[in-house]
């Protein structure tokens, strides 16, 4: 199994060099105890856990994964007792509000230590995960009563949440959905309807599981327009705040998964269980897509960790593996065969691992500040943020995931006929990583919320105001030895906002124009976003080269994989250009009946 350690370096670089985190947080109000040294602390005593008490879990929870049985479900040797010790060092609270019993510290903190956690043990990182887009909706959608009695117990990890959306028969589609809610004289609701895919929905770890259930009122029209949102424990809550009854959620089976054994993925029985109306009637999405968005950015981290944990574990074996010679003569000419890194082939998947995790350690770190400005800042930094942020979550969750998956598949073939096999662990960061390009809205559900709803639903506003950013990058950044850089990201820039117009008037004419450039659309945007944080973290390093400021080593490091994203990785961006303009007829003139075998 591959051993993980966090990449404390780059996790520092990211945040205290490139996005500047002290200068921004000293302007935050609330955040302005986040120092650099402070952040760097923080990071370093999550690091160990992650490495010390949850990496050594991760074959654990595949191996063993969960057990249901009429009395709940049971999860991996070890699971629980690791969690008691997060909930202990307080891990939970890190980023939630002061007022809500958290310790107040910028979302982006929070966010690193979803990082390590999710790099050292996904299955197990799910549990407490899906605890930020429950306490999210109710800080933002909740009444005052729902806050003291759900969420202090939330924050603290003392309860874990999920949110429950899908049934069988409509997957994405929520319009369709039919658990039913019936007002009771106490003013709660009779939630009746079966859940499935509800990850986290039932295990051994806490005293009480707060689920987020979409749900209809008798009186709601049909459609997406009459949908609810409630509060449903799994175990009751008395006025005084302790537990009552066990109210009537019951897991009727968990699934038989490909991968994230360790996470107990449920379907969930609602047989007339006691829930509370959160926010207004029928206006239950939106106010699930505060958890939505949430779970979003959660699922882009996925994507990240699953790159550096196979590049972690591909790099320490190529080093090792001895095969055949280097073309260009010995490198280890007192051994009978040359470490398999000596290999151009092996350094491309190499390198690629490095830079998709590198470059999307950046994209990530940077969504989460937007998040924390839209949080604290001024009305106008708030707005600009969320813009941000509205354009910027359907790219990294699904171009995120897609390369977290090449990454792992990377792995996998570094390592040969081993890969292939249980005991080394790469198969294993790829059944993991398959999952997160569907859950959570799949790919192709991301790609048409960022071109029809982001770009063309805001007239190419939310667009603007992200290659805004890159113009004035490349305005303030003009030495001729950045060049290699900024005059490349200035193209493609222009070619964006360019093919964006270009879908869109095809799309006037015929709808399906949009749905067939999509996914390419969003791929092609992904690669673009990523140049623009290469390109930054290229010119720091520069910088520092020049100035002699720090280890070398590393800025040097950074500028070979500048070179290689935006020599290698970034001309993709050329195919998906072709495919996207292509055209819908390529897809859609073959009569349904063609298809037959």
């Amino acid at each position: 199994m591959p051993e993980y350690r966090a990449p404390l370096r780059d996790m520092s670089f990211v945040m205290n060099e490139l996005l500047e985190s002290e200068k921004l947080y000293q302007g935050l109000p609330g955040y302005e105890e986040a120092t650099a040294d402070l952040i760097n602390a923080i990071v370093e005593e999550g690091a160990k856990f992650a490495e010390q008490e949850l990496a050594p879990l991760n074959r654990v929870g595949d191996e063993e994964g969960c057990v249901w049985s009429e009395d709940g479900v049971k999860t991996p040797e070890g699971f629980a007792a690791a969690y008691s010790k997060y909930v202990e060092n307080g891990w939970p609270a890190l980023s939630a509000s002061v007022e809500d019993g958290g310790q107040g510290m910028p979302n982006m903190v929070g966010l690193s230590m979803t990082e390590m956690v999710g790099s050292a043990n996904w299955s197990w990182g799910m549990y407490p995960g899906l605890s930020h887009g429950a306490v999210n909706t109710i800080e933002a959608h909740g009444s005052p009563e729902q806050k003291e009695h759900f969420l202090t117990k939330l924050v603290s990890g003392e309860w874990t949440g999920t949110m429950c959306l899908t049934e069988s028969h409509c997957g994405t589609d929520l319009g369709l959905l039919r658990t039913k809610a019936e007002p009771q004289a106490d003013g709660s609701y009779s939630i009746t309807g079966q859940k499935i895919f509800i990850s986290a929905g039932e295990h051994d770890m806490t005293d009480n599981i707060v689920h987020i259930v979409l749900a209809r009122l008798p009186d709601a029209p049909a459609g997406t327009g009459g949908i609810s949102l409630f509060i449903v424990p799994k175990v009751n809550v008395k006025d005084d705040g302790s537990l009552g009854e066990r109210n009537a959620v019951n897991c009727a089976s968990i699934e038989e998964k490909m991968g994230i054994h360790g996470n107990a993925t449920c379907v969930l029985n609602f047989d007339g269980a006691t829930g509370y109306l959160i926010g207004p009637p029928n206006k239950g999405l939106n106010c699930m897509f505060t958890f939505m968005n949430t779970a979003r950015i959660g699922t882009a981290i996925q994507g990240l960790a699953h790159m550096e944990q196979s590049y972690q574990g591909a790099l320490a074996y190529a080093k090792d593996r001895l095969a055949m010679r280097s073309l260009t003569g010995p490198k280890n000419p007192d051994g009978p065969a040359d470490p398999i890194i000596v290999h151009p082939d092996v350094r491309r998947m190499l390198l690629t691992q490095k830079a998709l995790a590198e470059g999307s350690r950046a994209f990530i770190y940077f969504l989460a500040q937007q998040g924390d400005i839209v949080s604290n800042g001024s009305e106008e930094e708030a707005k600009q943020a969320d813009d941000m942020m509205a354009l910027l979550t359907p790219i990294a969750k699904a171009f995120m995931t897609e390369l977290g998956f090449e990454a792992a598949n990377h792995g996998v073939q570094v390592f040969g006929g081993h890969g292939f096999i249980r005991e080394w662990g790469m198969e294993q960061i790829v059944r993991d990583a398959r999952i997160a390009m569907l859950y959570e809205g799949t790919t192709g559900i991301q790609a048409m919320d960022l071109i029809g709803r982001k770009v063309l639903g805001s007239g190419g506003k939310l667009l603007m105001g992200f290659t805004g950013l890159i113009d004035t990058f490349c305005e303030e950044n003009t030495a001729e030895e950045d060049a290699a850089y900024v005059a490349p990201l200035k193209a493609l820039k222009d070619e964006w906002l360019g093919v964006s117009m270009q879908i869109g008037e095809a799309a006037m004419e015929n709808p399906d124009c949009a749905g067939a450039a999509a996914v390419d659309y969003l791929m092609y945007s992904g690669y673009v976003t990523l140049a623009y944080f290469w390109a930054r973290m290229a010119v720091i390093a520069r910088k520092k080269i020049a100035e002699g400021d720090g280890d070398t080593s590393f800025y040097e490091g950074k500028l070979m994989t500048a070179q290689f994203y935006f020599e290698r990785l970034l001309p993709r961006t050329e195919s998906l250009k072709t495919t996207m303009l292509s055209g819908a007829d390529n897809l859609m003139q073959m009569p349904e009946a063609m298809f037959d075998l």
